[in-house]
């Protein structure tokens, strides 16, 4: 959605979709709004609750089926297994995506990493399509006023029109955008020093492996330090993604920085950054 700055004022029912990469501040902010009455609608919870569920539970049952003890459990149905998958904890669902690399580190082999990559994928769009539905849900069954849509870094990535589309037909599209090198060196390291399962578009994928084999001396994916190839692989994955983010914010939505949601302290800061978003966006135009 697009908008003057007395029409956003005049918004009553606002909907905000954060766009950014992860720890620019998306889910600071909704939280922060969380407490200010704001339904806060997490796409990576519903990926993992709803359309990841079972792929998860199913990796479990499969590792739990190699300790004997358990696995007699199990197959009399005398235990079960379920996710307790939170909006500030997503363990299950990093554990599902994982790292490629050596399984003797903690790695999963390359071809079941591309078929989880996939599965990611897909979860992630059919839970960026439930948002109009749950923008109805916020209102109408538990009587918030405003929405908050808290994205995963990897929006940008899915090759999907549509659902940038969608989202602007029912939401502000606020990017959320690091732009000064010190920043984004923060960001770099903070990723670094705790690595973390990411998606990657296939395409970009294939690059950087190649390269990463090539800079390491490794002959196969399987040879990979999983850590490691975290590590070198985010910083160009996080300039690669850029240009993504500008090409959805340039016609969709409005920019900030993460600068700018590092000073927000209420939802009344909250509003007017959005506020300078729109005045910013209108003069430039």
């Amino acid at each position: 959605m697009k908008f003057d700055i007395d029409g956003f004022r005049r918004w009553q029912q606002k909907s905000i979709t954060l766009l950014g990469m992860s720890g620019v501040g998306k889910t600071h902010l909704s939280a922060l709004l969380r407490r200010h009455h704001w339904f806060h609608y997490s796409g990576d919870y519903r990926i993992g609750t709803r359309y990841l569920d079972e792929p998860i539970l199913d990796l479990i049952k499969q590792q739990a089926m190699q300790v004997p003890f358990l696995r007699e459990l199990l197959r009399r149905d005398w235990i079960y297994i379920r996710n307790n998958i939170k909006v500030q904890d997503l363990g299950p669902v990093l554990s599902f995506v994982g790292k490629p690399g050596d399984p003797e580190r903690d790695g999963v082999p390359l071809d079941e990493f591309r078929r989880r990559q996939a599965l990611y994928r897909q979860a992630e769009i059919a839970a960026m399509r439930d948002v109009p539905a749950f923008i109805r849900k916020a209102r109408e069954i538990y009587g918030y006023q405003h929405f908050v849509n808290d994205v995963g870094g990897s929006l940008c990535e899915l090759e999907a029109p549509d659902v940038i589309e969608l989202l602007a037909r029912h939401t502000l599209i606020l990017y959320i955008q690091v732009t000064d090198q010190e920043e984004e060196q923060k960001l770099i390291e903070r990723a670094q020093s705790d690595p973390k399962p990411l998606y990657f578009r296939p395409a970009f994928l294939d690059r950087q492996l190649a390269d990463y084999l090539q800079e390491r001396g490794l002959e196969y994916a399987a040879e990979m330090d999983p850590d490691d190839f975290i590590r070198w692989i985010f910083p160009r994955l996080f300039r690669a993604r850029i240009p993504r983010y500008e090409a959805i914010a340039g016609p969709h939505g409005y920019s900030v920085t993460s600068r700018e949601v590092a000073q927000v302290r209420d939802e009344q800061d909250f509003l007017q950054l959005v506020e300078q978003a729109i005045g910013r966006q209108d003069e430039a135009a």
